[in-house]
């Protein structure tokens, strides 16, 4: 599993407390940025950036993602193929995505989260299998069959 993280202005520092989350655990990721603080970054271009680097490997990849309300960046990473990005609201709702969506893309906002809460959110995240439940399967495939064919 590769993690692929990035963030434009309005996650920048969320996403500096993240990478020292991810390097306390030695979990694998690949930083897209932004780099350096730029107030005149622009989202979609990280999210793309992390939504192609999971898109090699849907199954197996996953993607953080941070702005300011986690919104721009979901939205935008969820046109490329093979992402099912979120942004939860809860921890519960960040496990309960992993377990019965599968999702391999979780947004988190830089201005309405705790650290706390992110930290907690984050590792709910990563730490839930999807549960292969027979209906979640058949709906996650209904998803991937769609964009297929669409």
């Amino acid at each position: 599993m590769m993690i692929f993280i990035g963030a434009d202005h309005g996650g920048f520092e969320l996403k500096k407390k993240i990478v020292q989350w991810l390097d306390e655990r030695h979990l694998p990721y690949t930083d897209v940025g932004a780099h350096t603080f730029d107030a005149e970054d622009d989202y979609p271009a990280f999210a793309f950036a992390v939504a192609e680097g999971v898109a090699k490997a849907p199954a197996e990849n996953r993607g953080i993602l941070a702005c300011r309300s986690a919104a721009g960046v979901v939205i935008a990473a969820n046109k490329v193929v093979g992402v099912r990005a979120v942004a939860p609201f809860s921890v519960e709702a960040a496990h309960h995505s992993r377990e019965h969506n599968d999702a391999n893309v979780l947004g988190l906002s830089g201005d309405w989260l705790t650290d706390e809460q992110a930290h907690e959110m984050l590792f709910a995240w990563l730490d839930t299998p999807f549960s292969n439940e027979e209906r979640h399967v058949r709906r996650v495939q209904q998803i991937t069959e769609y964009e297929k064919n669409h």
